[in-house]
């Protein structure tokens, strides 16, 4: 399961290196983005795999959840990845603006934030719905046992990105010379 999680990784990469050269590099936006659309056949091959391993008789362990994470992780942050991809190649191979980074300071940086926990709580509660579909489909509570562990450890992410955002609510970051700015 290891290697086909690394395979579809690498395959989601070369997919979306491809779909950008073609768009940029060979100035064919159509075929880019169909090269595009590809993209979540990955996911989907990664999830089909991983529940036919399990139907066909493995005991699931952590690698099986680490499919079912994958999957929600990259259909939560997968098109904010593309866009985030999008814009540099758009920039080194089209003569596009740099594009913007992320906030770094004060009420835009906890937004970006809570942005950010947004994904990762979608992403969470995927990868959850994800593994207990997979339960559900196999069918068998011994077999499938393993992928238990992943509903804690998908509330501890949730939990840690909650923490995150909530200090740059809480404390924000102050940009250069802000300090400065508060002496009378």
């Amino acid at each position: 399961m290891v290697s086909l999680i690394v395979a579809g990784e690498i395959g989601f990469w070369v997919v979306l290196a491809a779909a950008l050269a073609v768009r940029y590099g060979l100035r064919l936006r159509r075929t880019g983005a169909v090269l595009l659309m590809l993209l979540p056949v990955v996911d989907l091959v990664i999830l089909a795999a991983t529940v036919a391993d399990l139907r066909g008789g493995a005991v699931a362990d952590w690698t099986h959840g680490l499919a079912a994470g994958y999957v929600g992780f990259s259909v939560a942050y997968g098109h904010h990845l593309v866009r985030w991809a999008d814009g540099h190649a758009a920039h080194r191979l089209a003569g596009a603006p740099r594009p913007a980074g992320p906030p770094k300071y004060g009420a835009a940086k906890a937004a970006h934030e809570w942005r950010m926990f947004a994904r990762t709580l979608a992403a969470s509660v995927l990868t959850v719905a994800l593994v207990a579909a997979v339960q559900w489909l196999v069918g068998d509570d011994a077999r499938t046992r393993g992928l238990d562990s992943w509903y804690p450890r998908m509330a501890l992410v949730v939990g840690i990105n909650l923490v995150i955002a909530g200090s740059y609510t809480v404390f924000p970051k102050r940009g250069p010379g802000a300090a400065a700015d508060r002496r009378p």
